[in-house]
């Protein structure tokens, strides 16, 4: 006797096997639609708690490798969802783990933690009035990077994806980091020491996603850029010793003031003259320039603090022998010294270019094609980088700004008057949970 179903499984076995892929490709688009419309539905919900917790951090800001207050609220929040919690990874590191109901591979989301020294101008209820000792001065502490907004947002994205964990084709591991803005003087930090604690291993992760606020970008929209995105850094110093004397008989001395300001001009050159900016931008910046404590006095010496942004490591090394070259040259022609200390601080950070094509299809359905766009590389840096160096990375920028308002009236980031639109919220928690179970629900094939 041939039943129907006997009937339609000679069918498929005869050869209409493509019948069964197209099948079976519909119950995915299926499943992933559903899925899509759970994450839609459920970020929207829990759209006050994302503000509530931003606010809270905001108005409590923590420097890098001091965030206590901060990761404990975290490891809180992940253990009444029943994620896997470790503490005290990387001094104050909070990593959860999400087991889902369904076989698949390991994929990272992650977000910093630390604010910055810096005294907030903008006025609102939940303002920051804290204040602590850096560098020996008295100064404020602030989420002016928008740091405040990346906590909430995946703590957020967790209460999603424990609500539908069974779902889930892998496991989901969220890397609460502290300080990507650099650790205290004398201490390891941020990406890097997680990444040395194995914070991408145990277990191993396949892939990692994250992204950052900007404040210069409106709300709704999502900007990102294929390979290098943005710059390594360098910070650096140079310490020119003269010899004090009067500042009435300056021949009788040599002067670090004026060596020191010859030295700065000249490094302007090492970008405009001796590198091919069409190849790649670089830029080499003096930010700080100390000596001397009276009008009269020609000091002994001089010090002076900058930074180094490139997208090539060739210009990096380039750069690095110039800068040494000018400053010790012109300081002997002074008669002077200089020594210069370069500290390597992150790499490039690099989207790997399979992962962002593979993946970017996922953020123009979450906000629309026309709102997601390419941007040029940005010489600001992200220690998100060192993640990129041991597993594929997509790191992206969210929309912070409120709609309609003028971008050169927008604050920059590190200012005190950084402001950031909450509105931008629900869209961030949106888009990095799709990202999470998009990888997810792509690559489950490759775990038996």
């Amino acid at each position: 006797m041939t039943t129907p179903f006997t009937l339609s499984a000679r069918r498929l076995l005869g050869g209409s096997l493509l019948t069964f892929a197209v099948l079976f490709s519909g119950h995915t688009a299926v499943s992933q639609s559903a899925a899509a419309a759970k994450i839609d539905q459920n970020a929207k919900s829990i759209e006050k708690k994302l503000v509530d917790w931003r606010r809270d951090f905001h108005q409590n800001p923590e420097l890098g490798n001091r965030e206590f207050k901060t990761s404990e609220k975290v490891a809180n929040h992940l253990k009444q969802l029943g994620i896997e919690v470790q503490i005290g990874i990387a001094h104050t590191g909070v990593v959860g783990l999400l087991k889902g109901g369904k076989p698949g591979p390991v994929v990272a989301l992650r977000a910093d933690m630390d604010g910055l020294p810096v005294v907030e101008r903008v006025d609102v209820p939940f303002k920051s009035v804290v204040t602590t000792d850096y560098n020996g001065q008295k100064t404020g502490v602030m989420h002016a990077c928008g740091h405040d907004t990346h906590i909430a947002i995946l703590m957020g994205v967790a209460e999603v994806l424990a609500s539908m964990k069974d779902d889930i084709h892998g496991t989901v591991k969220f890397i609460f980091q502290p300080a990507e803005e650099g650790a205290p003087e004398g201490e390891e930090g941020g990406a890097e020491l997680m990444v040395k604690e194995g914070v991408l291993e145990n277990p191993k992760v396949e892939a990692i996603f994250g992204l950052h606020i900007d404040s210069q970008l409106e709300v709704g929209k999502i900007s990102y850029r294929p390979g290098a995105t943005m710059a390594a850094v360098d910070f650096f110093s140079i310490d020119v010793k003269g010899k004090q004397t009067h500042g009435a008989y300056p021949w009788s001395g040599v002067d670090p003031i004026v060596t020191s300001s010859q030295i700065v001009m000249a490094l302007q050159t090492i970008v405009s003259r001796n590198l091919n900016l069409t190849q790649a931008p670089a830029v080499v910046t003096i930010g700080a320039i100390n000596g001397g404590v009276r009008q009269n006095i020609i000091p002994e010496s001089v010090k002076m603090i900058g930074t180094i942004r490139t997208f090539d490591e060739k210009m990096h090394t380039y750069v690095h022998k110039r800068l040494n070259e000018i400053s010790t040259n012109i300081a002997e022609s002074a008669g002077a010294t200089a020594t210069v200390d370069i500290n390597i601080m992150y790499p490039v950070t690099f989207n790997d270019i399979a992962l962002t094509e593979k993946m970017i299809g996922t953020l123009e359905n979450v906000a629309g094609k026309e709102n997601v766009g390419v941007i040029p590389a940005k010489t600001g840096a992200e220690d998100f980088s060192y993640y990129q160096q041991k597993v594929p990375g997509f790191f992206f920028f969210l929309g912070g700004m409120p709609k309609g308002k003028n971008v050169a009236e927008a604050a920059p980031h590190h200012t005190p008057d950084f402001y950031v639109d909450e509105g931008s919220l629900v869209l961030g928690v949106r888009s990095i949970a799709r990202l999470a179970t998009d990888y997810l629900e792509k690559n489950k094939v490759k775990t038996k």
